[in-house]
């Protein structure tokens, strides 16, 4: 299944259905069924309520119809936590100066610094130096703690895809990288949460790409990983409590602007693409802050 989140009237957040990988027609989960739970950050931690998606998807009399014109919302709006890995793939440790870690570089993101698929990144006044990354994303489904290798995939709800938009003057500012993470509208996060029967056990294997302006930038694999999905949901589940709604961005391959000769930014009026096999595409502009 493929779960999303969109904007209603009045700009509430609705979580809608879509009727499969074309992502051409979809329905609204309140329309067809008032008691589910109002956010996809609810209805991840419901197993009640995905069984009945289910079965409203698998319904041949629901009615679908056109997603042509939806404004699609962060895919979790308001996730409690956002963890966030770096040097997750050899190659992009390389190009940054970086000798391969013998532990992930850990972050973390806050809500205001997401957004939606084809909604716009913002380029903030301050800094010219915004730059992409092409990562999976994955989402908690319940809560947890000390998870092991046996049984660190049933923490997971779904996949999506996670444009890292990084600042690359303020992430050097300072030792921790948290601060040029976290600008407004600079993670793009979306455009759907597909489950885990649709994809390879811990998504592995999958082809990951950033193209701008329609040129390929990065071009990685997920098997690629140096900790993979279940490796770094036991990593984080040592530290803290995992819970339905939380996500994890996994890390970038190699090809990101600052590493190149020359380095390359993403400007007001380009277009960014993060596609991931069998997870889908995620679009986004570039448009110059106004304050």
């Amino acid at each position: 299944m493929r779960l999303f989140t969109y904007y209603g009237s009045g700009h509430n957040s609705l979580v809608g259905l879509f009727k499969d990988s074309a992502q051409e027609e979809f329905i609204s989960l309140a329309e067809v069924n008032g008691s589910l739970p109002k956010s996809l950050r609810e209805i991840v931690g419901s197993p009640s309520a995905l069984k009945a998606i289910k079965e409203v998807h698998s319904d041949i009399k629901t009615s679908w119809k056109s997603a042509q014109g939806i404004s699609f919302a962060p895919l979790i709006p308001d996730p409690q936590k956002i963890i966030c890995m770096g040097l997750n793939y050899a190659d992009h440790a390389k190009e940054g100066g970086n000798a391969r870690p013998d532990y992930p570089s850990f972050f973390m993101r806050v809500p205001s610094s997401l957004l939606g698929h084809l909604q716009p990144m913002i380029l903030p006044t301050v800094s010219t130096k915004l730059d992409y990354e092409a990562e999976l994303a994955f989402v908690i489904g319940k809560t947890c703690r000390h998870l092991t290798k046996e049984n660190a995939l049933t923490a997971i709800a779904g996949y999506s895809l996670f444009n890292d938009g990084s600042l690359r003057d303020y992430q050097r500012k300072t030792n921790q990288w948290t601060i040029g993470k976290n600008f407004d509208k600079t993670g793009g996060f979306g455009p759907c949460l597909v489950t885990p029967d649709e994809l390879p056990v811990g998504a592995h294997g999958l082809r990951v790409q950033s193209r701008l302006n329609g040129k390929v930038m990065q071009d990685g694999n997920t098997k690629d990983f140096l900790w993979n999905v279940i490796e770094t949901l036991v990593l984080i589940s040592e530290v803290m409590t995992l819970e339905p709604g939380d996500v994890i961005i996994s890390g970038t391959p190699a090809g990101v602007g600052y590493a190149r000769t020359p380095p390359v930014f993403m400007q007001a009026g380009d277009e960014i693409e993060i596609e991931i096999d069998g997870v889908g595409l995620l679009k986004n502009t570039v448009q110059q802050e106004v304050l």
